[in-house]
């Protein structure tokens, strides 16, 4: 049963990568485009987002952190300000929250390049703030319910926003794996680099 739950999950997380995104570039190569030409002018790497998107994103900043890069998560105590050479990757899968509104746009007013990661790029209010998009084609809150407006009726094995939630985890481990390769980053540099502070 467990293999079965996970099988078809794993599946259905596989499927998102299927879906044709144009006119947005394929969200794994703009990622790692990204982050490799903010490595090369020594910027910094901002990172924020909400519930659990912003668990797979903070994920994320731990990586990029192993792989040399200067990472940060927005309102941690620590996060210095934000400059033209650095980049903030925020997440509004539903396309727009206050929260990310205000951050992309005091990046954008300071110099910084905004990369937004969402599921609604056409509808989604953080889109006006952002340098580029990444269009993620999962579902989330912002389409978790039927036509008619009553949430479904069927019990669905991943709901509300975790199909995107889920999706952001695997496109991280991609991203990572890539990133690692582009910077020419070997598994023992990235281990060196993990705390011992445990």
């Amino acid at each position: 049963m467990a293999s079965e739950l996970a099988f078809q999950i794993c599946s259905h997380l596989a499927s998102i990568f299927t879906v044709p995104t144009h006119p947005y570039p394929p969200v794994l190569d703009l990622l790692v485009t990204e982050l490799s030409s903010t490595a090369a002018r020594n910027g910094r790497v901002f990172l924020y987002g909400v519930g659990r998107e912003g668990l797979m994103v903070k994920a994320l900043c731990m990586r990029l952190s192993h792989l040399g890069l200067s990472a940060h998560m927005v309102f941690d105590m620590t996060t210095p300000p934000i400059t033209a050479a650095d980049l903030l990757i925020a997440s509004a899968g539903p396309g727009g929250f206050f929260t990310v509104d205000a951050l992309c746009s005091v990046a954008r007013s300071n110099g910084g390049r905004v990369l937004l990661l969402t599921a609604q790029p056409e509808t989604g209010s953080c889109v006006k703030h952002a340098s580029v998009v990444g269009y993620v084609p999962a579902q989330t809150m912002a389409n978790d319910a039927g036509g008619d407006g009553d949430v479904m009726k069927s019990r669905p094995l991943l709901p509300m926003g975790s199909v995107y939630e889920g999706a952001l985890f695997v496109l991280f481990e991609m991203v990572v794996y890539k990133l690692g390769e582009v910077l020419g980053q070997s598994p023992e540099a990235v281990r060196a680099r993990h705390t011992n502070l445990e």
